[in-house]
């Protein structure tokens, strides 16, 4: 599966607008896993499957507050296979469950869709990953 999915598909919770139309409230400062600035190039594929990079909330972001709990683990329902989050990610996911619109899975080395119609549930539940 070519498609990529990220931190591009964010819509505004109020006015549903992407990030660059919207005019109520500025997107979350984000950075890389690593802390350092997103460039357009960390969305290049590595030779198992995942990105170079991936786009978190900023450290000040996620230090406002978890709305869900910070989970490090998802399964994947299409091939059972688990996987585990970096703690940025998960809490990325834990301040705004819909900040992804897909994720990877290491068993079948691709990314695919989160959230209600997704294909990840949190390990030891079934609840969909990015709800």
């Amino acid at each position: 599966m070519n498609k990529r999915f990220g931190i591009d598909d964010w819509r505004c919770e109020t006015c549903g607008l992407d990030r660059y139309k919207c005019q109520c409230s500025p997107a979350p400062r984000t950075t890389l896993t690593d802390d350092t600035q997103v460039y357009p190039e960390h969305r290049r594929l590595k030779e198992n499957g995942q990105q170079e990079g991936y786009v978190v909330l900023a450290k000040e972001e996620r230090a406002k507050g978890f709305v869900r709990p910070v989970r490090r683990s998802y399964v994947h329902t299409k091939c059972g296979t688990l996987t585990t989050l970096g703690q940025s990610l998960a809490e990325t996911y834990a301040r705004d469950p819909h900040f992804y619109s897909g994720t990877f899975c290491c068993g079948c080395g691709t990314h695919f869709p989160v959230g209600a119609d997704g294909e990840f549930v949190w390990d030891g539940s079934n609840e969909k990953v990015g709800t």
